[in-house]
């Protein structure tokens, strides 16, 4: 943030300095890095009328600075005192008033004409495609595909990177905090509608290269939208501060043909299928141990430590909830402790996951309680609220 600052305050102070910045071949650059000053470019049509609008509207600043400036310093050097220059008086000069009321004007209406159109434009949801609602939770991303002939889809887009590299015991990769274990996947050329909200606290669904900026508010639905021109993968982040580890919630967008979309699509659909099947099942303790420490690795573990040792959370060996009553466990797992960081994980994990990180957690780090929660057991509760 300090060095941000400190670039903006030496930009301000120089315009030259701006301009010299932008004429450099980094800032035109197709991709952006992270130390450019200027907009990047875009992959969808809208964001490409932003990046020209910009670029048009900085222009005109630039000339306009460049004129101002320059009579400035010309009258300051031809009419120094120096030279015996001695000061005109006169006001009222209707031609100069004229003039400099009109010009600013049609300056304005030069630039409102295409702002206007570029912003109706942004705001223009309809029709869309494919409608994706998106939900901020901290630190997470949920995408819910709405399908209007059918059962919906949902899942959970976390942080990738590996501890060992935030923790500067291994070496960063190349997309250092921008890798995700799911990501959102639309076809290429279709407009997709996002429907933006937050389960928790403030968040922003922000993706440069789709032009899409929007934010998370618990509550409320905001709606923006995107149609990529081009395949590939697209990566964005939280774009407000939402808690301590706000820079652990990236995004990743890949954008695929529309065949391989469908192929993706089937995929989900039949594993939602297949988990609604689960969720009738009876499974042994191997069974939801196994499970249980793959939710328990990707959900508790960077609060309750890889030992349930504790750390952020409070310790899950030989705590009270672990050995206490088991529907004080799950309700906890499902509810959450309202103004703590113990999120509520009922609306985060399906039922065979909730049965089996309560088990694995009643059962692992030393508790060895010999309790076997099974998904029916997760249902029933829920109702039962």
């Amino acid at each position: 943030m300090y060095s941000q600052a400190k670039r903006l305050s030496q930009l301000a102070l120089s315009p030259v300095l701006l301009a010299l910045t932008l004429f450099s071949s980094g800032a035109w650059a197709s991709n952006g890095q992270r130390w450019e000053t200027n907009m990047t470019t875009s992959v969808t049509e809208v964001g490409q009328k932003i990046y020209d609008l910009h670029m048009l509207v900085f222009w005109i600043c630039v000339i306009v600075g460049v004129v101002v400036f320059g009579f400035l310093f010309y009258s300051v050097f031809a009419f120094r005192k120096s030279q015996g220059a001695k000061a005109s008086n006169f006001h009222e000069n209707t031609t100069l008033e004229v003039a400099w009321t009109i010009v600013p004007f049609l300056i304005l209406v030069v630039m409102a004409w295409p702002a206007t159109t570029t912003l109706i434009e942004i705001y223009d949801t309809d029709d869309a495609d494919i409608d994706i609602l998106v939900t901020g939770y901290q630190w997470k991303w949920k995408y819910e595909y709405i399908i209007p002939e059918g059962d919906n889809i949902s899942f959970f887009s976390n942080l990738l990177t590996d501890k060992s590299e935030i923790y500067n015991t291994a070496e960063k990769g190349s997309n250092y905090l921008l890798e995700v274990d799911e990501p959102m996947v639309i076809p290429v050329d279709k407009k997709i509608r996002f429907l933006i909200t937050a389960n928790d606290v403030l968040h922003a669904w922000w993706v440069p290269a789709l032009a899409v900026k929007k934010d998370a508010i618990p509550g409320f639905i905001n709606e923006s939208w995107t149609r990529a021109e081009e395949t590939g993968v697209y990566r964005g982040q939280c774009a407000e501060l939402c808690g301590r580890d706000h820079g652990y919630m990236p995004i990743v967008v890949n954008v695929v043909e529309q065949a391989e979309y469908d192929q993706w699509l089937a995929g989900k659909q039949a594993e939602a299928a297949e988990i609604k099947q689960l969720m009738a099942q009876t499974f042994s303790m191997d069974e939801l141990m196994q499970r249980g420490k793959a939710v328990y690795t990707r959900s508790c573990v960077a609060c309750h430590g890889a030992n349930g040792e504790g750390g952020v959370g409070k310790p899950i060996a030989g705590s009270p909830i672990a050995t206490g009553g088991v529907s004080e466990h799950i309700g906890l797992m499902i509810n959450g402790v309202p103004g703590s960081a113990m999120q509520a994980f009922g609306g985060q994990l399906n039922d065979v996951e909730l049965a089996a990180v309560v088990t694995y957690s009643r059962n692992a780090f030393g508790n060895n309680m010999g309790d076997k929660v099974q998904p029916i057991d997760i249902y029933n509760f829920k109702k039962g609220q």
